[in-house]
């Protein structure tokens, strides 16, 4: 592909949303392009859980490297989350910028959330996206605000200050995962001055209900991982309790899977 800042800048600007999945190993991410997805991002949660860490504790930098390297051969577009970029200091955020876009990275995910569970100044995260543009301007970054995650008081202001921040120090898109309701997206949709990405949650606005509002990008975020692990315990209880009559239909989506919080607890420190 001659140019795949812009092939991925185009997924954000067609009829339809980009519908993003999200792989955490090679073996999710091909497979996914195997059924034709163009573009595809990694989990900071599938990856951290895989290898025993937590997720937005800054302790997967190898790791997320690693994947990377990995999939650089995959014939579908490819954009990492790298949590709020393993450091405070944004020439280190940029340094692994630079070496994400040398392995063929398009983009990244920059967070804002911290691993105390406070956000970062906005001052601060907006200086982590400026340095990231300035050593890699061809480098998609879609800056993440958790104002809504991390349950901030009046999280709708601060998220439209931020994308405002973020915009203007280089931003590609704003990705503000956890809000509440469609009303409040449409409100993001309209005043925010770039490409809106969402996080599907089972249960929230439809593909299409969103497509209508004006969202350019589909997350999955942690789902299909949490989905796959789910399907593998669902398989081994019928095995243990039915002696596998029901697996086939159990591992297609009967149980809940584990929640983000659940997985999170595997990884923690005993």
């Amino acid at each position: 592909m001659s140019d795949p800042y812009a092939a991925f800048r185009v997924l954000h600007h067609g009829d339809r949303p980009l519908l993003l999945p999200n792989a955490w190993d090679h073996a999710s991410a091909a497979a996914l392009a195997a059924r034709g997805y163009p573009a595809i991002g990694t989990t900071s949660l599938g990856v951290a859980a895989a290898a025993g860490l937590p997720d937005g504790g800054a302790a997967t930098r190898s790791e997320t490297l690693e994947l990377a390297r990995r999939l650089r051969g995959l014939p579908a577009l490819l954009t990492v989350d790298v949590e709020a970029g393993f450091s405070d200091d944004p020439a280190e955020v940029a340094a692994l910028a630079t070496e994400l876009a040398g392995l063929g990275v398009v983009g990244i995910n920059l967070e804002d959330g911290r691993a105390d569970g406070t956000l970062a100044s906005t001052t601060s995260a907006a200086a982590k996206v400026a340095a990231v543009k300035d050593a890699v301007p061809r480098l998609f970054v879609n800056a993440r605000t958790d104002a809504w995650w991390l349950g901030v008081a009046d999280p709708l202001p601060q998220a439209l200050e931020r994308a405002a921040a973020y915009r203007a120090a280089g931003a590609d898109g704003f990705f503000a995962p956890g809000v509440p309701d469609a009303d409040t997206v449409g409100v993001l949709v309209r005043e925010v001055e770039a490409p809106l990405n969402v996080l599907h949650r089972p249960g929230g606005p439809t593909v299409a209900e969103l497509a209508r509002i004006g969202v350019a990008r589909i997350s999955t975020g942690s789902l299909l991982f949490r989905a796959a692990l789910g399907a593998a315990l669902a398989t081994m209880d019928d095995l243990r309790v039915a002696g596998g009559a029901a697996s086939a239909v159990r591992a297609g989506g009967g149980d809940e899977p584990p929640s983000y919080a659940e997985v999170q607890r595997l990884s923690a420190p005993h």
